[in-house]
């Protein structure tokens, strides 16, 4: 029997609760549904619009920071400041100008959110990883960070290049550092023509390519094509690190823990592996999507979070583990990446699935996952049987959605859910539709005429024309 968790004391809420709203500017506790990003800084909360379903024609980035530790006037401790800014924004209006410094004030903080103690090293694994911030409009911006040592001779302090963008597309945006690193090794005035080339270029459309001209010195011109994935809508994640660390029925505890929007905590050493876990375990909900407190990488001043009395899904590195543990928490999933385990759970995780479906899940991850070779293929074989499983709970919403003369639709849930035949799914339907995923899903539903044509209702109708398929042959 897991073990029980401490009720929350509300002294303990109150002062929590105080300390989030005081750490950043007009920081909220959570709410998102892969909510895209303005300036005031807020770990993201997902909404209205997946990091998937941008069209193209964007510019790809409004930023590139780079963000160094530099020594406190007292004190042996440091603090992450932004050394370089590309571009520089000038002639803003005053709102604008107040917009900006909010942004730039926060991005630090996730930059190095392991604390200010640091001393110079001479070896230092570079990571990369991300995080989102939310503004109060439910708008977004994703911050995608590489940690590396500078090149030198000596002990010297790691720094952050950090690209902040509206756009959800984390391969893509992992090549673009990959390439600001190479440049970084030669000089940071050979990186500025590459932006200012990326920034001058339209994002492209799902399945198209990109291809940018530069110059580096000793090397000449250098062609350098980005591709977009033609099937958008994992173009945000990569499994293979939550495979890696976890076993398939641990992934499906945590994916029915999510759709019950529960608190969720995982931990891990390294940035990249909470960073890629958080994304991956967020990403098992598509076409639904988390619609509270989301933070990849908890800073270390936030980590009164882990006491909220609302929903969180968040990443909190080894090292503070006994914080955690020591932490007023009730109900919470406490995910250890390192070790493969649970250090803390409700109990009920097995049973919030249906069990038919839940076999059904397990069965399908478990065929041919050795034989994978690409991430795509990857990503593929781990998001599809969660997409099916809402397919068979809940694929039928359309047909309960009654429409007045204007168009405006109105969702009739005891109808929807008294047409699930079977017991075990109906139960966990009843549930999942009072949720704040079902409800800004169905939200949108409603205002929507006709279902949106995306990869979901595609499934959807397989489904359907699966059934009848049965049908027939039963006839026959």
């Amino acid at each position: 029997m897991p073990p029980k968790l401490r009720m929350m004391e509300g002294q303990g809420v109150g002062r929590t609760l105080r300390l989030l709203r005081n750490r950043l500017p007009r920081l909220r506790a959570g709410q998102s549904q892969n909510n895209p990003g303005e300036a005031v800084t807020e770990p993201e909360r997902i909404q209205e619009h997946s990091p998937s379903s941008f069209a193209g024609g964007q510019h790809f980035f409004e930023y590139l920071l780079v963000v160094s530790l530099k020594k406190k006037r007292l004190g042996d401790d440091y603090e992450p400041t932004i050394t370089y800014q590309f571009p520089k924004r000038e002639n803003l209006l005053r709102g604008q100008q107040e917009e900006e410094d909010r942004l730039l004030s926060a991005i630090p903080l996730f930059c190095f959110p392991d604390g200010n103690e640091w001393a110079p090293l001479t070896e230092y694994p570079r990571e990369t990883f991300s995080f989102v911030l939310t503004n109060v409009d439910g708008s977004r911006k994703i911050g995608y960070c590489r940690r590396l040592l500078p090149a030198g001779p000596g002990p010297r302090l790691p720094k952050v290049y950090c690209i902040i963008s509206c756009i959800g597309c984390f391969g893509l945006f992992s090549k673009i550092l990959d390439e600001v690193e190479k440049r970084h090794q030669i000089s940071m005035a050979v990186i500025y023509p590459f932006m200012q080339g990326l920034r001058e270029a339209a994002f492209p459309a799902p399945g198209k390519t990109v291809t940018l001209k530069s110059f580096i010195p000793d090397s000449g011109t250098e062609f350098i094509s980005l591709t977009r994935p033609l099937d958008s809508h994992l173009e945000h994640v990569d499994f293979s690190v939550l495979l890696h660390c976890l076993h398939l029925e641990q992934i499906i505890q945590i994916f029915a823990s999510a759709v019950l929007e529960r608190k969720i905590i995982f931990l891990a050493e390294g940035l990249s592996t909470l960073s890629q876990c958080i994304h991956a375990a967020a990403a098992l909900l598509y076409p639904f999507s988390w619609a509270h407190t989301y933070i990849p990488v908890v800073p270390e001043s936030l980590l009164a979070t882990v006491c909220c009395p609302t929903p969180f899904m968040v990443g909190v590195q080894m090292r503070f583990l006994q914080e955690v543990i020591d932490s007023p928490m009730e109900e919470v999933l406490l995910v250890n990446l390192c070790e493969g385990t649970f250090l803390l759970s409700v109990g009920d995780e097995k049973d919030i699935l249906p069990p038919k479906l839940q076999d059904d899940i397990l069965d399908s991850l478990g065929q041919g996952i050795n034989e994978l070779k690409t991430s795509e293929q990857i990503n593929e074989h781990v998001s599809g049987p969660f997409v099916q499983f809402f397919v068979k709970t809940v694929g039928h919403y359309a047909s309960y959605i009654k429409r007045e003369a204007s168009g405006q639709g109105h969702f009739q849930e005891r109808s929807f859910c008294k047409a699930v035949t079977s017991k075990t799914k109906r139960r966990f339907v009843k549930k999942f539709v009072k949720t704040q995923l079902f409800s800004l899903f169905i939200q949108e539903a409603e205002k929507s005429r006709n279902p949106p044509a995306g990869y979901f209702q595609k499934k959807i109708l397989e489904y359907e024309e699966q059934k009848k398929q049965k049908k027939s042959r039963e006839r026959l």
